[in-house]
C-alpha cells in the first residue's frame, strides 16, 4: 500500500464570453415524408442564405441534427410526417444577435424554432492554466495541513488526476415563431464563462 496523503483541490477562473452559439431549427409537416423533407429544405436554404447575408460564413453555419418522424393526430384524421432541421450558427459578434434572428424569422416565419443560445471562449487555455496553479495551490495547502496534524513531512508529488470543467453562462431556449417579428435591438447580455479544474494529488512522505 502506498503511503503518504491524497488530496482533491479546485481552482476556477472566470472570463469574458467571445464568442455566441444559436441554434435555429426549421420544421414542415406534410401529408408524405417526401414533401415535409422538401419543405425543410427549402426553408434551411433560406435560413442559411439569410444569415449569410448577415456576414455569417460557412464556416460559421452546421448542422446539428435532422430528424423525420410519422406524425400521429387524432384517431380518425390523416396521419402527417414532420421533418426538422436544426442549424447551429457561431458568431464573435455578441452584439448582433437580434439581426440574426430577425433575418432567419424573416425567412422561415412560424417554421423556425429557436432551440439554444450560449455564450462561451473560444480559447480556454489560458484560463485552464490559471485554473490548474490554483487547484494545485489548494492541493498543496491541504497536503501541508494533513500532514502537519499527522505529524509528518510532505514528499515528493507521486501522481495527479485532473478533471476540467466548463461553465458558460445563460443557456436559453425558446420557440421564436411565436412571434412575426422581432426588434433588431433585442438584448441578450453575456455575463461571464467560467472553467473549473479538479486535481487529486498524491504526496508520499518525506
Amino acid at each position: 500500500m502506498d503511503t503518504g496523503v491524497t488530496v482533491v483541490g479546485s481552482g476556477q477562473v472566470s472570463g469574458a464570453p467571445d464568442v455566441l452559439r444559436a441554434t435555429f431549427g426549421v420544421e414542415a409537416f406534410a401529408p408524405d415524408v417526401a414533401s415535409a423533407v422538401a419543405r425543410v429544405g427549402e426553408l434551411t436554404d433560406a435560413v442559411t442564405a439569410a444569415l449569410r447575408g448577415r456576414g455569417i460564413v460557412e464556416s460559421q453555419l452546421g448542422t446539428s441534427a435532422v430528424n423525420v418522424f410519422q406524425h400521429f393526430r387524432e384517431p380518425g384524421t390523416d396521419v402527417g410526417f414532420q421533418a426538422s432541421h436544426m442549424i447551429q450558427v457561431e458568431t464573435n459578434d455578441l452584439t448582433g444577435f437580434g439581426a440574426l434572428l430577425n433575418a432567419a424569422v424573416d425567412a422561415a416565419g412560424n417554421n423556425l424554432t429557436l432551440n439554444g443560445l450560449q455564450f462561451d471562449i473560444e480559447d480556454k487555455s489560458g484560463l485552464l492554466t490559471q485554473a490548474r496553479e490554483l487547484a494545485f495551490q489548494q492541493a498543496r495547502a491541504k497536503a501541508e495541513h494533513l500532514a502537519a496534524l499527522a505529524g509528518s513531512t510532505l514528499g515528493q508529488v507521486t501522481a495527479i488526476a485532473e478533471t476540467q470543467n466548463a461553465f458558460p453562462i445563460r443557456h436559453a431556449a425558446s420557440n421564436a415563431g411565436r412571434k412575426a417579428n422581432f426588434d433588431a435591438s433585442i438584448s441578450i447580455s453575456p455575463g461571464d464563462s467560467s472553467v473549473e479544474v479538479t486535481l487529486e494529488v498524491h504526496f508520499g512522505w518525506a
